[in-house]
């Protein structure tokens, strides 16, 4: 699979020493890393096909501090898609307001009709890719109805449908962000983990130090704004299970047989 990492602050704070011990899981997940550093609405992004502990642009950047109030990172081994920089998380995309959406998954969409024609308008060929399309198109779809851009309440709205119709027989790790709200959800048990300090809150696949880190509370979509949970959406108790057979439908069409 993959693993994200996410901070929400109340300020901006160095994340050297996370990034650090989050890329040292490469060996693990050697398929492809990234990075996007937020900055009011500007976005830094960075992303490779490539083992993270094998990247000079990562080496570089980890050799000076970087500093941001929010960001977002991930390490991917892959499962749907091919070795390749569009398939590389995070992704982003541009509603009709201008405001980008940024998006960075763990898991896997077995079942879900409302993406599938999302396969013909892709860059790569991920799910992933898919899911930050559809939570776009159902954004233009609320401008055009509304007259005027959702506000935040209504953002997370659409937000928390999206994942609890997406999320039977789907495993949906996300963080979402849409340069306001952080959007946190997983349905997969003790896969996604939270610490809270005084600058924000960090979240990550894995624990990333001695500190105290809990678990994201479980199937149900939260909304975060400088680094304090604004939103809770509604418990839609679909747990995924790991079942390895349900992958190999999934190998088999991507690889073309």
């Amino acid at each position: 699979m993959c693993e994200i990492y996410g901070f929400s602050g109340n300020r901006k704070k160095e994340l050297n020493n996370d990034l650090r011990e989050f890329y040292s899981h490469s060996d693990e997940h050697p398929n492809g890393w990234g990075l996007a550093l937020f900055d009011e609405h500007k976005i830094e992004l960075s992303k490779e096909a490539c083992r993270a502990d094998n990247s000079a642009l990562l080496g570089e950047k980890l050799n000076i501090p970087i500093i941001a109030k929010n960001a977002l990172a991930h390490i991917r081994l892959a499962t749907i898609g091919n070795v390749e920089q569009d398939n590389c998380h995070p992704f982003t995309a541009s509603d009709n307001s201008g405001r980008t959406w940024t998006l960075i998954h763990n898991g896997t969409v077995f079942e879900s009709d409302k993406l599938n024609k999302y396969i013909f308008l892709q860059k790569g060929e991920t799910d992933s890719e898919r899911i930050l399309l559809y939570i776009i198109d159902r954004i233009n779809e609320a401008i055009e109805q509304l007259r005027r851009f959702p506000s935040a309440e209504e953002r997370f709205d659409i937000l928390d449908e999206i994942v609890r119709g997406s999320s039977p027989k789907n495993k949906l790790n996300l963080l979402i962000y849409d340069g306001e709200t952080l959007y946190v959800h997983t349905n997969f048990r003790n896969s996604l983990y939270y610490r809270r300090g005084e600058s924000g809150v960090t979240f990550s696949t894995r624990p990333l130090s001695e500190e105290a880190w809990k678990n994201v509370p479980f199937t149900t979509l939260l909304g975060y704004k400088n680094g304090t949970r604004v939103y809770t959406g509604t418990n839609h108790n679909n747990e995924y299970f790991f079942d390895p057979s349900t992958y190999n439908p999934l190998y088999m069409a991507y690889s073309g047989l």
